[in-house]
């Protein structure tokens, strides 16, 4: 009967943490859906230019303003990279396009708290110009060169968006705004799998998973720690992208499990690097190695790796000597009552309001409106599948769960 009931209460808290999050991850994406259908990728790459301190700037901008699906980070990256764009300028939209969007730190303000927020794109930052420092150092003109012999090589893919209508007259049109609701459901299609098994993994660890794990996996991590050497620090965030590595799910499923983290006492420097590793798991690295090449794909790892580590270190060092570190025991993950009449109900009708506006509008007032597909990765169709099957047999925990909580228990 134990089991039975940390079953139940394991399903409860994952369903809680999403409807915690579930306005957040609807303004995000209608955000994100009405940036992708006004702002062309070809708008992006005119204004970019080919100043190098300019067109980082805006490589970083425009990923601010992009989505945060990561297949769909990495193919507006290699057609930015393709059609001329630096390969500094490419890697710092790909990093901002899923560490700097408006929709991740929105999330990570309800789970984590403002320290986590102003961390995530300070930090984001910081990796972007850590980024930019070991290119210029490394000089990695011969793959560089060798990556786009290779993308040559493939077919030129025309952008789907019409770059001559202004989107002050577009923005008025119910039309556009048809293509908009369509960009949204293509926003969840990309993430709902991901999202599915991160809140449901979450759930489970915070009800099945003993502190004592995390206490080994981490050195010296624990609710009641307060201080952590350099050496205990620098495991934390090395620790921290191997474990994103093992999870496959997409930084806004990370974000529950980053906040359990936080509140089994890792540091903020440990959960800053998992949260910055969705660029550094195998998914991507795969994707990359086929537009790229091995060679590419490895360094870009490299890279980006040893940019977060030094970026979260630099993170855990200015908030220590600001004395803005947050604390852990605001993070309360477990045994909550996530379903009250407050703010956070409110705001959710008003925007599966919102969400039903644009599914009348789209789909039925005006379903023939065509919406280009935009570029996305090259997914693995055997991990898709893999991924699709988990989700499912995440739906079948959650559903028996509630049924074990309200039914039986």
């Amino acid at each position: 009967m134990t089991f039975l009931k940390q079953w139940a209460e394991a399903a409860y808290t994952s369903v809680g943490f999403f409807w915690m999050a579930l306005w957040a991850f609807i303004l995000g994406y209608v955000i994100s859906s009405m940036i992708q259908v006004f702002v062309t990728e070809k708008r992006m790459q005119k204004t970019m230019g080919v100043n190098e301190s300019k067109s980082v700037l805006l490589g970083t901008f425009f990923g601010f303003i992009s989505s945060s699906c990561s297949f769909a980070a990495l193919a507006s990256t290699k057609s930015l990279f393709k059609k001329g764009a630096s390969f500094v300028s490419s890697v710092a939209f790909m990093i901002a396009s899923t560490n700097l969007v408006i929709e991740l730190g929105i999330i990570i303000a309800i789970f984590l708290g403002w320290q986590f927020f102003v961390g995530e794109y300070i930090g984001g930052i910081i990796v972007i110009l850590f980024s930019w420092l070991l290119i210029k150092l490394i000089k990695p003109k011969k793959l560089v060169k060798q990556a786009r012999e290779k993308l040559r090589q493939e077919e030129d893919d025309d952008m789907a968006m019409d770059d001559s209508k202004d989107w002050k007259k577009e923005i008025v049109k119910e039309t556009s705004w048809a293509k908009v609701a369509k960009k949204y459901k293509m926003e969840w299609g990309m993430v709902w799998k991901d999202v599915t098994l991160g809140f449901t993994v979450a759930g489970i660890i915070a009800v099945f998973v003993p502190n004592s794990f995390f206490q080994t996996l981490f050195i010296n991590s624990g609710p009641d720690v307060t201080h952590y050497s350099f050496l205990e620090i620098l495991e934390h965030v090395v620790v921290g992208p191997v474990a994103a590595f093992m999870t496959f799910i997409g930084s806004m499923g990370n974000i529950p499990l980053a906040a359990l983290l936080f509140g089994k006492g890792v540091s903020f420097a440990g959960v800053m690097a998992f949260i910055f590793s969705d660029l550094v798991v195998f998914p991507v690295l795969r994707i990359n190695a086929k537009y790229y090449g091995w060679k590419m794909s490895l360094f870009m790892l490299l890279l980006l790796f040893l940019s977060l580590v030094g970026a979260t270190l630099i993170l855990q060092y200015v908030f220590e000597w600001f004395h803005l570190m947050p604390d852990p025991s605001r993070v309360r993950m477990e045994s909550s009552d996530y379903f009250q009449w407050n703010y956070t109900t409110f705001l959710n009708i008003g925007f599966l309001i919102v969400t039903g506006y644009l599914v009348y509008i789209g789909f039925f007032k005006h379903k023939d409106v065509k919406q280009g597909m935009g570029h996305m990765a090259p997914k693995s169709q055997l991990f898709e599948k893999i991924l699709k099957i988990l989700a499912m047999i995440c739906y079948a925990w959650l559903i028996i769960g509630w049924i074990l909580k309200f039914l039986i228990l």
